[in-house]
């Protein structure tokens, strides 16, 4: 997935880290789908931008050391309006936190069974016989691959 810029901001100051036309294409991107633009909005996006499967924790802290201030609670809000908006995904861990990421080419994941970790995976979905789901109208498939990550493995 390409990315679009982002304008960080730390400390309280503004600091330049992007051309402005990629500035211009994050904030249109919130303007797109009805979201006002906010610094904490551009930095939740961006720290997602940076990073693949992240929990809320994760987003919080890592947005909360460039701007100072921010809240679990308010991550969760904007992750809610970026999920209903379609900005970000969500993927649920069983008996682990829920990780985010920006919301890209349909594609399924791998989830490390000892670790948590998740992967992308870009493979297609079987489609199902028409005897086996009969009256069924299917939307959409997720294929998750289940076992060790290479981490995992060597340890």
């Amino acid at each position: 997935m390409t990315g679009i810029g982002w304008l960080g901001l730390v400390g309280g100051d503004m600091k330049r880290d992007v051309l402005p036309e990629q500035r211009e294409a994050a904030m249109q991107q919130l303007r797109d789908v009805g979201l006002r633009v906010t610094g904490p909005r551009l930095e939740v996006l961006k720290v997602l931008r940076e990073n693949d499967h992240m929990e809320v924790e994760e987003i919080t802290s890592t947005a909360r050391e460039r701007l100072g201030t921010l809240t679990s609670q308010a991550v969760y809000e904007m992750l809610k309006h970026f999920l209903d908006t379609g900005l970000v995904t969500k993927f649920d861990r069983p008996g682990l936190p829920a990780v985010f990421e920006l919301a890209s080419e349909p594609h399924h994941h791998a989830l490390c069974t000892r670790c948590g970790r998740v992967a992308n995976v870009d493979v297609q979905a079987p489609t199902p016989s028409r005897k086996g789901l009969h009256g069924w109208h299917v939307m959409g498939a997720e294929l998750v691959f289940k076992g060790e990550c290479p981490d995992c493995r060597q340890s």
